[in-house]
């Protein structure tokens, strides 16, 4: 079968294409599957260029994210059918067998059926971004622990970053459970974005004051707000969050300290909540995994420009290539075509 490996830390550079042989059978408790699309995200580029020059004791196949069509199941699986149609998260983590491939095998908890009208490129699109996005939608103070229509009415939620994937996913959990939702982008096209993927309020922070159209929209404050620009952002976040407040806190600017304002934080009672949904509880990650299944089966995740995520697609054989959209942000998602589905 053909894969994308690599076999040292490095640029995209390091990434080949090869011919290997397919899993033979899944394990107990495990699922095989047809990959058709695999979806790449910022921590995939990262940890492939991390620590450059690195031997690996085995190739590594990249990219968390993918769906595709069960092949075959393992003992004790019940759940998963062969032929059934799925999306799965988390498939390199802490192992060496991404989707960046025909076959993999996963833990059966990690394929999760994907509707037959939704396609293979939403179901690449989940995983990481929308599992980010229900963590940080529910870590604040008396949160639902699983989102579901209704679980944030007559919350207003600020989404930092709404033109990108976490931002997307997270203004359309937000609006599928019932939020208000204010989103910031840098540009007229993101602010396009935004409104299309639901964003109830859209704030271009270079071209207007954010922190007085924050407050004229949510003279309350805001709660939670999904942040992806800490160390630009934290004087404004503690300015306009709710008395009691959380922002959670899902990427970084590449640096390791972020300025938090103390005595307005301490004033205000906020809640700094960092998060990475990779080490996020079982029971927080199974959550977050159904609720998204659920959003998805109401059709409340739509991708595509249209919804307000452009789709950059490429062959298997340029994953390279795709890495490199992604490293140099690429807006939207950006999908690797495995096979045809």
């Amino acid at each position: 079968m053909k894969a994308i490996v690599y076999t040292q830390t490095g640029p995209a550079e390091v990434l080949e294409l090869v011919e290997r042989e397919p899993p033979s059978a899944p394990g107990a408790g495990e699922a095989l599957v047809r990959v058709v699309v695999s979806g790449v995200n910022p921590t995939d580029w990262k940890s492939r260029a991390a620590a450059p020059g690195r031997a690996l004791e085995r190739p590594q196949v990249p990219n968390q994210d993918g769906a595709g069509v069960v092949e075959a199941v393992g003992d004790g699986v019940d759940e998963l059918a062969p032929g059934q149609r799925v999306w799965l998260w988390d498939a390199a983590w802490r192992r060496t067998d991404g989707t960046a491939q025909e076959l993999v095998a996963l833990p059966a908890r990690q394929v999760v059926p994907l509707p037959d009208d939704a396609t293979f490129e939403l179901g690449a699109s989940l995983g990481i971004p929308a599992l980010t996005a229900h963590r940080a939608l529910t870590c604040f103070e008396g949160a639902p622990e699983r989102l579901a229509p209704g679980a944030l009415a007559g919350r207003t939620v600020l989404v930092a970053g709404g033109a990108g994937a976490v931002g997307h996913a997270a203004i359309q959990l937000a609006r599928w459970a019932g939020a208000t939702v204010i989103a910031t982008v840098s540009s007229d096209e993101k602010g396009a974005l935004a409104r299309a993927a639901g964003a109830d309020h859209v704030v271009d922070y270079r071209a207007e004051d954010l922190v007085a159209r924050v407050r004229e929209l949510a003279p309350d404050g805001v709660d939670p707000i999904v942040e992806v620009n800490p160390n630009a952002n934290a004087a404004a976040d503690v300015r306009v969050v709710a008395p009691g407040g959380t922002i959670a806190i899902y990427a970084d600017a590449g640096e390791d300290d972020v300025p938090i304002p103390v005595r307005p934080s301490m004033a205000r009672n906020v809640r700094w909540q960092f998060l990475l949904t990779y080490t996020t509880t079982e029971r927080q990650k199974d959550d977050a995994v159904a609720a998204v299944a659920a959003a998805v089966a109401d059709g409340a995740l739509p991708v595509g420009e249209a919804a307000g995520l452009p789709l950059t697609r490429f062959p298997l054989e340029r994953t390279a290539d795709a890495h490199r959209a992604v490293e140099e942000g690429a807006v939207g998602k950006v999908l690797i075509d495995v096979a045809e589905g």
